[in-house]
């Protein structure tokens, strides 16, 4: 294989490595802030910081819009479900329930997206996908045993695993209708119907902002450039290149990043059952994706037709 093809087929899988780092900062950010921001009123300003950013990058990047109305509306859907309903869900389910329980529930997702995607999508059910899968939700459990505050009631645990089904749904919504668009289009369409969906959080959102610290606002600041504009377009790019199911799969690796970034960033120690819980889930994503990894830069280089002469 060429350094050129060989550089095509890992580029993929290393947005795809940058996404779930820029996904395990945003838990850790959300951690510090939520006492200072609503459910409503976070998601609202991440969307808005988001939009504004991805609007003058379109200025220079200029994308390719949809040319359809269906587009249009599959986009939107896919968008106001995503950022806006999954991300206030998501909020309103760690105020009921602890952090680590919520995402041991939401992470029931990369299944739900293995299972249909191979059922819905003709990607198949293949063994070693959800060997891997078991494994790095046993390592989730672990984690989540190690980390509990014990906090826990029936709505958090609905609304986690409401969440769970909208993470689903968005991404086998997203490789059925939207992979054939131009991602930055998309993810710029998505992100703006779903800021338009949560301006009834502008109360909520005005209140909140005047009292909180700079340092907390920065913070949302940031999730709106890095997890949410800069993470879903490399997602958008890595769901073209990778099987949903597969891709999904690899997002079990955050749990396990969450830790050492909270280790890093907040000098969180983290238990000893927190640590192997970790080293399951990166044993179990490595399982499933590998393989995958190693078939993409084994791809013979395509044979071209040479051309024919002009002198003929």
């Amino acid at each position: 294989m060429h350094l050129g093809s060989r550089k095509a087929a890992v580029l993929p899988w290393v947005a795809a490595l940058a996404v779930m780092v820029l996904w395990a900062s945003s838990f850790v950010v959300i951690r510090g802030v939520g006492v200072h921001f609503s459910a409503g009123s976070m998601a609202l300003l991440r969307l808005v910081v988001a939009s504004v950013a991805l609007a003058i990058g379109a200025v220079i990047y200029r994308p390719r819009w949809p040319r359809t109305a269906a587009a249009w509306g599959w986009i939107l859907l896919w968008g106001v479900s995503w950022f806006g309903v999954y991300t206030v869900v998501l909020n309103l389910a760690e105020h009921h329930i602890d952090a680590g329980t919520t995402a041991m529930l939401v992470n029931v997702a990369p299944l739900l997206v293995a299972l249909a995607s191979g059922v819905l999508l003709g990607e198949g059910l293949p063994a070693r996908l959800f060997v891997g899968i078991g494994v790095s939700m046993a390592g989730i459990v672990v984690i989540t045993l190690a980390t509990t505050t014990g906090q826990l009631t029936m709505a958090g645990v609905v609304l986690s695993l409401i969440a769970a089904v909208l993470y689903a749904g968005s991404v086998l919504l997203q490789k059925w209708r939207l992979t054939g668009g131009d991602s930055y289009a998309v993810t710029l369409i998505g992100i703006v119907g779903a800021m338009v969906a949560c301006t009834p959080f502008s109360g909520d959102l005005a209140d909140d902002l005047p009292a909180a610290p700079p340092g907390s606002v920065l913070a949302v600041v940031y999730l709106g450039l890095f997890p949410t504009a800069l993470a879903f377009n490399f997602w958008g790019y890595a769901l073209k290149n990778i099987p949903a199911g597969v891709l999904s799969s690899s997002s079990l690796v955050v749990p396990a990043l969450v830790v050492l970034l909270s280790w890093i960033a907040l000098a969180e120690v983290p238990p000893l059952l927190a640590v192997v819980g970790g080293a399951l889930c990166l044993t179990g994503a490595g399982f499933s994706i590998v393989p995958h990894i190693r078939a993409a830069l084994r791809r013979p280089e395509p044979v071209l037709e040479p051309e024919p002469s002009l002198t003929r």
